[in-house]
C-alpha cells in the first residue's frame, strides 16, 4: 500500500485577485523567445486560455486598420515598360496590375489578398 497526499479544503475558496503588475509579469515571461504559454501559464497556476485573455488585454487587440505605405517611383532604363502598378500586402502577397483593369475587380481582389494569411 503506498502513502498519498490529501489536501483537505476547509473553506470555501474565493476567486483569485491578480495585480496588474503580475499580469504584465506573467504575460512577458509568456512573451520571452523560446516560452511555451502552456507552461508558463501551468508555472502561475491559471488555465492557457486566462493567459491569452491577458496578453490581449493588455496588449490590446491587433489593429486591422488598413495603413498607407510608401510608394517610390523610379525612372524606366530604355524601353519604358507597359504601364503597371504592383501592391504588397503585409502579409507577404503581391498584386501586380498591367493594361487597363476594372475597378471592381481590382477592389474585390484588394480585398481578399489584405485578409489572406501570411504563409
Amino acid at each position: 500500500m503506498t502513502k498519498t497526499q490529501v489536501e483537505v479544503i476547509t473553506s470555501v475558496q474565493r476567486r483569485r485577485r491578480w495585480s496588474r503588475a503580475e499580469k504584465e509579469r506573467i504575460v512577458a515571461a509568456a512573451s520571452e523567445p523560446g516560452a511555451v504559454a502552456s507552461e508558463v501559464a501551468r508555472a502561475a497556476g491559471i488555465h492557457v486560455s486566462q493567459l491569452f485573455r491577458w496578453r490581449q488585454q493588455l496588449c490590446g487587440a491587433p489593429s486591422a486598420a488598413p495603413a498607407f505605405s510608401p510608394v517610390v517611383v523610379t525612372p524606366g532604363l530604355g524601353v519604358p515598360p507597359p504601364p503597371a502598378i504592383e501592391i504588397e500586402f503585409e502579409t507577404g502577397a503581391r498584386m501586380r496590375l498591367m493594361g487597363s483593369v476594372d475597378a471592381s475587380t481590382v477592389k474585390v481582389m484588394v480585398a481578399v489578398l489584405a485578409k489572406a494569411r501570411r504563409r
